[in-house]
């Protein structure tokens, strides 16, 4: 199952489930704009009892600022509690220079 929003022409995000996996592929600026699109997509995801990992693809993303560092920790916080693994992929650039100085990488997997 695939499901797809648009926030404006700033950012896609799709989720695609496969067995126990869900992936939340970004496609654009991750900022405060897009959180509550994000949001909408992602909040169901913990109670989901046969999901056991969350992806965060970021290979589509440029850009991404303070407000959705927060809402990546709030959902690593949600899912963490549901005993639920989170991982983010695809990072690279500006975005992985952003996750660094944040210290993303002792808080998520990165791959």
């Amino acid at each position: 199952m695939s499901e797809l929003s648009e926030v404006g022409n700033v950012m896609q995000i799709s989720l695609a489930r496969e067995h126990t996996t869900a992936t939340v592929s970004l496609n654009g600026r991750f900022d405060f704009n897009t959180l509550p699109d994000f949001r909408q997509i992602c909040d169901a995801l913990p109670g989901e009892a046969e999901l056991q990992r969350v992806q965060v693809d970021f290979l589509a993303v440029d850009y991404l600022d303070s407000s959705a560092l927060s809402v990546l920790l709030m959902l690593r916080e949600k899912l963490m509690g549901a005993g639920k693994e989170i991982v983010l992929t695809g990072v690279h650039g500006n975005v992985r220079q952003v996750l660094d100085v944040a210290n993303f990488n002792r808080l998520f997997s990165i791959v």
